[in-house]
């Protein structure tokens, strides 16, 4: 039987808002329900809504979640994380627990006969990249991580988590899609121009869309599973996105 390939993104696991705990089972669900048929399955970034490694402490919780994420691998699917904006730090711990592959920058994939360009959609516009903001540099700078990881795990993750709860009491959490006005849409739309990527995917928006690019391209934004809980099935053929009702 042909596997199928999964994609989905921004569960934004930990977040005490929106019944966190219903939430992860609900990601643990889905995932159980794709066992029998997922080869690959992508998670596109912000799958914890915030995640920082010490050497020898992670924080607590998501028990159901990576229990699942190791029971698939053991299985032999293969499962694959691109960090995002919430839990860029993370580090070898789920790769060495769970035997997840990590990507820290996107990724041009070959699955089947098609091409894919994936990644979590933050920091991406007109070119591959626009500038960081200083809030980004802060978060990136290698030296400020050190000093950040020398806090012990009481303060730095009451911290942590505190700064993404106002995070995202701060904003809605879904905007509008603004269309061709959107600098996702800008970047697929160069890339497909000069490119043969088939599909491009990405999450971030929290908002789920599909529109047509150049070269039969297409685009996928992946909702989050805050609201919406939409994936994307790719057949080996055609590429589809659900909702999960689970």
């Amino acid at each position: 039987m042909q596997k199928h390939t999964y994609f989905l993104s921004d569960m934004h696991l930990g977040l005490p808002l929106y019944n966190p705990a219903e939430r992860e089972k609900k990601v643990v669900r889905f995932l159980d329900s794709v066992k029998n048929t997922a080869g690959d399955i992508y998670l596109l970034g912000d799958v914890f809504d915030f995640w920082w490694e010490y050497k020898y402490v992670v924080p607590k919780g998501y028990v159901r979640f990576l229990g699942k994420l190791a029971e698939l691998t053991d299985s032999g699917v293969n499962i694959h994380f691109f960090v995002g904006n919430h839990d860029l730090w993370i580090k070898n711990y789920l790769a060495y627990e769970c035997s997840v592959k990590i990507y820290h920058k996107p990724e041009e994939i070959t699955i089947g006969n098609k091409i894919f360009f994936l990644a979590h959609g933050d920091r991406l516009g007109n070119g591959i990249e626009v500038k960081p903001t200083m809030l980004q540099r802060v978060f990136a700078n290698r030296f400020l991580q050190w000093l950040y990881s020398t806090i012990h795990p009481r303060w730095g993750l009451a911290f942590g988590y505190t700064w993404s709860k106002h995070s995202r009491l701060s904003k809605e959490v879904s905007t509008p899609w603004r269309g061709k006005d959107e600098l996702l849409f800008r970047l697929a739309t160069k890339m497909a121009e000069r490119s043969k990527v088939d599909y491009f995917i990405f999450g971030h928006r929290h908002t789920p869309v599909q529109m047509d690019l150049p070269n039969r391209a297409k685009l996928l934004i992946l909702s989050d599973w805050i609201t919406g809980c939409t994936y994307a099935e790719f057949d080996g053929n055609n590429i589809e996105l659900k909702e999960f009702k689970g």
